[in-house]
């Protein structure tokens, strides 16, 4: 949000500079995320200087051309012009050398030259070369008794400002706004016991002019419309607005419109509430605010036809819908240039209703930024009169009504009642009961004492101070958090139990993951719902579906990292770009109803995932080998790389085959899954119009996480034995997994079998039907040489369990 540094001092007489400003705002919770330097004229007319034409003769070599001298005060510069209307003794406006002109986006620079044998030193210019005006019919002629030499920003009277970025908090949109950030600082400076007076603009010469208008209001829908407030102005000029009101809406970012609804939006940033103007013509003698009917067409301001909701509360007039409420206009019932009178509203919106209707139409206005997040009820009448009388100014016209007011059940403050010494309990340091009770009246927090307690009554547009924590919190903000004192010393009674930051290992991996290759992708968490339809792995029933999702495309929670994976792969391949490394964390949802559970919230789980995505080479082509293709073993080895690099053992392998993986593997240990990886089901791929086969591991790293070991790395000797190697080719039916094998011969040999491996699989027509052949190696080592008895020893009897269990032969 930007916020004028001196349109702020307009309501805060104090002299503080932009820095000062800018730390106490970032102090208090309203983080300035940057300040900007604004021009009213771009450039802001810097090396530009008032001068006086002394000769003009023509130019020898051009007709069309003048060669003048110039007098800008310090001196007398030659200058070759091509205006028609130069001429000895006007007063102009000179571009010194070295000066830059804007044009849009686009800039020159003045010169020292030669044109068609002349010097040129500079240039005279028009009202367009240097910004102020758009006719470049001849260049500016000045009034004969404007001083010489002096600066052409000084002449105009150049406005110039600094912008304050905010970045501002959801919970603070009391501050989205000059006057609100004002009364945030004035409640700061009063904390500090400086004086300071926040001076709201008067409203006290608002008057009637003439009460002749039959106009009614009908408030009919009382749920989305708390507040309703307006009034009518006849005989007003639509036109541009003054310099002061188009430079101040300039300044933060707003595009001036016309005189009337700049003001509108003027009020909007200087107060915060949303406003809007309808032709009094298009309006008649009725408004109706309600919903209309499903399916209404509606064409709104920017000229598309939108289908409304029921659930869209519109201001219609007697016959049709004329304004989305607190999002949108019509196209048809705004201020236009022809536009004499005009009905005035000022309201109150309930925040849902505008919300729900803003993200059903896909819309986000100025207006409804505000109303989503709750405007103030207490201030619709005050900001009308400010505005009618605002329009008044700049736009003429007569108010010819009276103020109309609906307000059915008035909003009530919020009761909130806080200890004193809570507070200090809280905040951890003595503040004083004065200084609290000062910091909450700044903040326009009535305050009742009652011995140790204050009863408090926060109004409405405080939406977010509701409980005493919430009180405290705003008396700590003002206070300041770099007030409380950190002691010396720390009593805590946690007791230290070491455990694996889990920010740290996800940096870690994504590190190493990194540096191998990967590159990390971030998907959004909202998908597809029809991605899970007819899943056994992950159930449709299951998927987490938005009430009010923004796009059909994105109308549910992930269940999975594997879609947002998948549309990766069809986004680079329709590049050019198959050959993908890819890792990506992040949360996932899923719903999980059971039977008896009261609480429904316990219903939904989320899971932290970890995604692994491999397609296409996993080595290019070099002077040395061929390019090789990604294979299951590929990603294998990244997950058996990541395991070790965790330090998480004894783990237990199954093969899985289902409507996701068309082959794979799971990984468990003491008795969680790890991870489930192997090569995407073909379906699965044609469905995403995916060519290449596409290998992918999805880690549980909640699971990770928690067995990962919390003691520090053990370091150990080198063995000073070597190891013992043996090899064995098994002929085995194709049911049977290397997991199994690696299992059983674990169970074989515990103390002396380190290690299991495959390092070759065959299917081919020489063997028999079913069958297929595995090629292990078998790693043993122990405290001391072993003999090759003692090695022959454990192979055979692993050899007689692999025939007894699984029928095998060795080949």
């Amino acid at each position: 949000m930007n916020i004028s540094y001196k349109w702020l001092k307009d309501y805060l007489k104090v002299d503080l500079s932009v820095e000062e400003i800018s730390k106490i705002l970032t102090s208090i919770g309203l983080e300035v995320g940057s300040t900007e330097e604004f021009e009213s004229i771009k450039g802001g007319l810097k090396g530009l200087i008032v001068g006086e034409v002394l000769t003009c003769e023509k130019h020898s070599n051009a007709d069309s051309l003048s060669v003048t001298t110039v007098n800008v005060g310090d001196r007398i510069l030659p200058i070759v012009c091509g205006a028609p209307n130069v001429a000895a003794g006007q007063k102009v406006v000179v571009a010194t050398p070295c000066t830059v002109l804007y044009s849009g986006d686009e800039s020159f620079e003045i010169k020292k030259s030669k044109i068609r044998g002349e010097v040129s030193e500079g240039m005279i210019c028009a009202e367009d070369e240097i910004g102020i005006g758009t006719s470049h019919a001849g260049i500016i002629e000045l009034p004969l008794d404007t001083k010489i030499g002096i600066p052409a920003a000084q002449y105009f009277k150049m406005e110039s400002d600094t912008i304050l970025e905010v970045d501002l908090t959801p919970n603070r949109i009391d501050a989205a706004s000059h006057l609100g950030v004002a009364r945030d600082i004035a409640a700061y400076l009063r904390s500090q016991n400086e004086p300071v007076d926040l001076q709201w603009p008067s409203v006290d010469h608002f008057k009637i002019d003439r009460n002749n208008e039959n106009i009614s209001v009908e408030l009919k829908n009382t749920e989305a419309c708390h507040r309703y407030s307006g009034l009518t102005i006849r005989g007003l000029k639509v036109g541009s607005s003054p310099e002061w009101l188009q430079t101040k809406l300039k300044a933060i970012g707003q595009t001036p419109i016309n005189n009337v609804v700049d003001v509108t939006n003027f009020i909007l940033h200087e107060m915060g509430q949303p406003l809007h103007a309808f032709d009094l013509d298009i309006v008649g003698q009725k408004v109706i605010v309600d919903s209309v009917a499903e399916g209404t067409t509606f064409k709104t301001l920017d000229g598309q036809d939108r289908q409304l909701s029921d659930k869209d509360l519109m201001i219609c007039n007697a016959e049709k819908p004329m304004c989305i409420a607190g999002v949108f206009g019509g196209h048809d019932s705004g201020v236009k240039n022809e536009t004499t009178a005009i009905f005035l509203e000022s309201a109150y919106f309930d925040s849902v209703w505008v919300r729900k209707t803003a993200k059903r139409h896909t819309l986000s206005t100025d207006a409804s930024f505000r109303f989503e997040r709750g405007t103030d009820p207490n201030l619709t009448i005050y900001a009308l009169k400010r505005a009618a009388m605002l329009i008044k100014e700049v736009a003429g016209g007569e108010i010819t009504s009276d103020i109309i007011d609906i307000y059915p059940e008035p909003i009530k403050d919020f009761e909130v009642q806080i200890s004193i010494d809570k507070v200090h309990q809280l905040i951890g340091t003595y503040i004083g009961e004065e200084k609290i009770i000062n910091i909450l009246k700044g903040l326009d927090i009535k305050v009742e004492q009652a011995g140790d307690l204050l009863n408090l009554k926060v109004p409405p547009y405080r939406v977010d101070v509701q409980r005493e924590a919430d009180v405290i919190e705003e008396i700590l903000r003002i206070f300041g958090y770099n007030n409380v004192p950190v002691s010396s010393t720390i009593h805590s009674a946690i007791t230290y139990a070491p455990k694996p930051d889990k920010a740290a290992i996800v940096y870690q991996v994504s590190e190493w993951f990194s540096a191998n290759g990967f590159s990390e992708m971030m998907a959004n968490s909202l998908t597809k719902a029809d991605y899970y339809q007819d899943l056994n792995s992950f159930p449709s029933k299951e998927t987490v579906v938005i009430s009010n999702p923004l796009s059909t495309d994105l109308n549910a929670m992930r269940q999975t990292l594997l879609f947002g994976a998948l549309e990766s792969v069809v986004y680079n391949q329709n590049r050019k770009m198959p050959n993908l490394h890819l890792y990506e964390f992040g949360n996932c949802s899923s719903y999980l109803p059971k039977e008896g559970q009261e609480n429904p919230q316990k219903n939904y789980k989320e899971r932290f995932l970890l995604a692994l995505t491999i397609t296409g080479e996993s080595s290019k082509e070099s002077w040395h080998g061929k390019p090789q293709a990604a294979s299951f073993y590929t990603l294998k080895k990244y997950i058996d790389w990541l395991f070790q690099k965790l330090r998480i053992d004894n783990i237990k392998s199954n093969t899985i085959s289902n409507d996701i993986w068309a082959e794979g593997m799971e990984y468990e240990a003491r008795g969680q899954r790890l991870v489930r990886f192997g090569i995407i089901e073909g379906s699965l791929l044609s469905k995403m119009d995916i060519d290449n086969d596409v290998y992918y591991a999805e880690f549980d790293f909640d699971a990770v996480l928690k067995l990962i070991p919390k003691q520090p790395v053990q370091y150990q000797a080198v063995p000073k034995f070597p190891e013992v190697r043996r090899d064995l080719a098994l002929l085995v039916d194709n049911t049977v997994a290397f997991a199994d094998l690696k299992q059983l011969a674990e169970k074989v040999e515990k103390k002396l079998l380190k290690k299991v491996d495959i390092f070759d699989v065959y299917k081919g027509n020489k063997l028999e039907s079913g069958k297929k052949s595995y090629a292990l190696s078998f790693i043993f080592q122990d405290d001391k040489t072993m003999s090759d008895q003692q090695v022959d020893k454990i192979m055979g009897k692993m050899i007689f369990l692999f025939e007894k269990e699984f029928g095998a032969k060795v080949r």
